[in-house]
């Protein structure tokens, strides 16, 4: 193996483990909440611009988003499976018959 096949190794890990760590920290800026959520950055303004998605800014111009609050907007809206309909369909009628 060459040195810069080496080191190319070693720049990819260095940036996957960057992105890991981005993925712990409780804050995120405007980038790195593209990156975690995997969206554009046009995307993401206009969810800001539209109040549609939680952000902070402390300073007027720099966003800066809450990583939990991100992960709640990306779950909302959920396609229940079809076993979970049918389960809650049947407890539904369940409680009607008691």
């Amino acid at each position: 193996m060459t040195i810069e096949i080496l080191v190319e190794k070693l720049n990819a890990i260095e940036q996957t483990l960057s992105k890991q760590n981005n993925y712990l920290k409780p804050v995120l800026n405007f980038k790195e909440a593209c990156e975690y959520m995997g969206v554009s950055s046009s995307f993401l303004y206009k969810l800001t611009s539209a109040r549609a998605i939680e952000h902070f800014c402390p300073n007027g111009k720099m966003l800066y988003f809450n990583r939990l609050a991100l992960d709640a907007w990306m779950q909302r809206n959920p396609k229940r499976t079809v076993p979970t309909i049918q389960n809650a369909a049947s407890t539904t009628v369940g409680r009607e018959r008691a």
